[in-house]
């Protein structure tokens, strides 16, 4: 009789850590949900949010913005989920940062800015012109995913509530060759042995993928990222190993990034590149 009612409190326990085990897997399978705003804006500003939506999903093959597009990826390719993703360069509160100090620009840029420089080094394009429809539905569906969220203007850095955390290790750690091997191991199945992607991975080096002024073209950036969103579902990489798979990605060629080459005729492009006019000569 002792030993049966010892067991039923241990079977209970079994039972309750299973339940608790599978709340928990359920729970991290779906963080994002109760991020995501509940509806689309009705009328014409869903209609809008919905095509920047879209945008995000087929970059480099959407008749808007294909034109713009240098490269064989889509927003999506980084910003994970359409930009869903909590965790993998998270759309999610970024227009809550801006207007933002860029070191890079040495000036404060505006989330259009910031959107349509991504076109530039990370889709190795054309800038597309400020207020196109591309640049207009991206940036209402970014700021849709930020309802709710509370502005906080970020005099440091572009950066959003969610992005992506540096890594404690120090990219002069990398090495090439633990990350060639892991590459073929983790990576290769879907970006395929060469580096030029297939139907389930985008190509991660050579003519269709980033340049070299994309921040991903940085070890240590391309690293953090790695750590949060690969390999998809099973995010388990060290952070010696993602800095690895990073030096190894980043080691082969890519398009060279010369910013005049990836501007729109000046009459498109605001005041992005504008500088002080010369003082007049006495």
């Amino acid at each position: 009789m002792q030993r049966r009612w010892l067991t039923l409190p241990v079977t209970g326990l079994a039972l309750l850590i299973v339940l608790t085990t599978l709340s928990a897997q359920e729970a991290s399978e779906e963080p994002q949900k109760s991020l995501l705003p509940e509806a689309y804006p009705p009328g014409e500003l869903g209609t809008i949010v919905k095509l920047g939506e879209e945008i995000v999903a087929r970059t480099h093959e959407h008749p808007l913005s294909k034109q713009y597009i240098g490269n064989k990826l889509n927003c999506t390719s980084c910003h994970l989920e359409n930009g869903t993703n909590p965790q993998a360069a998270s759309f999610l509160g970024v227009a809550s940062a801006y207007p933002a100090w860029s070191p890079r620009e040495k000036r404060v840029i505006t989330l259009e800015d910031r959107v349509l420089n991504c076109f530039m080094r990370s889709q190795n394009g054309i800038r597309p012109p400020l207020g196109s429809k591309v640049s207009v539905a991206i940036t209402a569906y970014i700021t849709w995913l930020s309802s709710g969220s509370e502005i906080k203007m970020n005099h440091q850095k572009p950066l959003g509530p969610r992005h992506v955390q540096p890594l404690s290790l120090q990219a002069e750690l990398a090495e090439e060759r633990r990350g060639a091997k892991l590459y073929a191991a983790r990576c290769a199945d879907c970006h395929d042995a060469s580096g030029a992607g297939t139907s389930e991975g985008p190509p991660v080096w050579g003519t269709d993928s980033y340049n070299d002024g994309a921040g991903l073209s940085r070890n240590d950036k391309l690293a953090a990222w790695l750590k949060v969103a690969m390999p998809p579902g099973e995010t388990d990489l060290t952070e010696q190993e993602a800095l690895d798979i990073a030096a190894y990605v980043n080691s082969h060629s890519r398009p060279h990034f010369i910013l005049e080459e990836h501007l729109p005729p000046v009459e498109q492009r605001g005041v992005y590149d504008w500088q002080p006019a010369a003082a007049p000569a006495k």
